[in-house]
């Protein structure tokens, strides 16, 4: 709970679902979830955990895939003329509305499946992304081999699973385009994935009390990533995800080795930069006690001193004495470097100020 609930219990709903909590004969004797638990309870602690992950993140890497790659599909085969039997996925070239279609498929996807699986295996869903996380020390390197190998596996299969559902072909692959060259395109794949890897390990790695929002803030980086990428790279920014259509449509392209170099040396970026921040301890940067005592322009409530400005309740100019009951405003008040002259308050005046205001 953050900490304005706390101050405000007001704002403390109750759940809205009228979920029965009381002991069913279900949920005594549910077969299916005694079996995982039979099954589970064979493996080691350790071992228990990696397997939670690896089915977590095999399960919520199948569906960001799926619906991501079944975007492009949609917004492909709409953009055709004939959407019949005879529909097909393949496009000469792509128009704006396309291309936001798919970076917003992507992005959107992205969003629902991380925040769903986020407490599960983390929602990584890229193995360059895994890297970055060991890289850092947020998981062990043996958890980032079984969630590369999970995650890879997973993308395959989602898509084949689209090739299987939807008519028109798999043309999801990425490719370079607007005559974009190897070099361009490895240093495009960089920056994308570096800001994306960035956003994750500033937003899901490091704790804050925004850390339950984390997979908006990465759901919106991959969709902006999608934004510039798709036109000139394919917006890969995963080496399995460039990897899984060529797999299926057995094409390699002479160039595909870019959508390897570029996401890793990206992470190596960010990992870099996210490394050279925490060095720098970037959380004392903003400190608020430093920062209020250099700005004495916005001095923090609990240390302002009493002030002699009359309330605005009590400047009338149709009459000297405040109204009756009239609720007195409290303006924040700069303390002054010298100190400020006393003001001049006729006594009628003084007795409707309260006691702080009195010099």
């Amino acid at each position: 709970m953050s900490t304005y609930t706390r101050i405000d219990p007001v704002l403390v709903r109750p759940p809205t679902m009228n979920i029965n909590h009381a002991d069913t004969l279900l949920s005594r004797g549910d077969p299916i979830k005694q079996l995982f638990k039979n099954l589970f309870e064979i493996l080691p602690a350790g071992a228990r955990g990696h397997a939670v992950a690896v089915i977590g993140e095999f399960i919520g890497t199948l569906l960001f895939i799926f619906l991501a790659f079944s975007g492009v599909e949609v917004a492909s085969a709409s953009s055709n003329k004939d959407q019949g039997s005879g529909v097909s996925t393949a496009t000469a070239e792509k128009s704006p509305q396309q291309l936001l279609y798919i970076a917003l498929s992507a992005g959107f996807a992205l969003v629902v499946t991380a925040w769903t699986f986020f407490r599960i295996s983390g929602g990584l869903f890229n193995p360059a992304i895994s890297l970055g996380m060991a890289l850092i020390g947020a998981i062990s390197w043996f958890r980032c081999l079984l969630l590369c190998i999970a995650q890879t596996v997973a993308t395959i299969v989602a898509s084949y699973m689209v090739y299987a559902l939807f008519n028109g072909g798999l043309n999801v692959g990425v490719g370079l385009g607007g005559g974009t060259s190897n070099a361009q395109g490895v240093i495009i794949e960089m920056l994308l994935t570096a800001q994306l890897a960035f956003t994750i390990f500033m937003l899901a790695a490091e704790q804050h009390e925004a850390t339950h929002l984390a997979p908006v803030g990465i759901g919106l980086s991959l969709f902006i990533a999608e934004l510039i990428g798709v036109f000139w790279t394919g917006g890969a920014v995963n080496p399995a995800r460039a990897l899984a259509p060529c797999i299926v449509n057995r094409d390699f392209p002479t160039y595909h080795w870019i959508y390897w170099v570029g996401p890793i040396a990206g992470v190596l970026l960010a990992v870099v930069f996210y490394k050279l921040v925490k060095a720098m301890e970037y959380e004392t940067a903003q400190s608020q006690d430093d920062y209020m005592e250099s700005h004495p322009i916005l001095p923090r409530a609990a240390s302002r001193k009493p002030s002699s400005v009359v309330p605005l309740a009590s400047i009338r100019s149709d009459s000297d004495h405040p109204e009756e009951g009239a609720t007195h405003l409290q303006p924040i008040k700069t303390p002054l470097r010298t100190p400020a002259p006393t003001a001049v308050v006729e006594k009628k005046q003084e007795s409707a100020l309260p006691e702080c205001y009195a010099d």
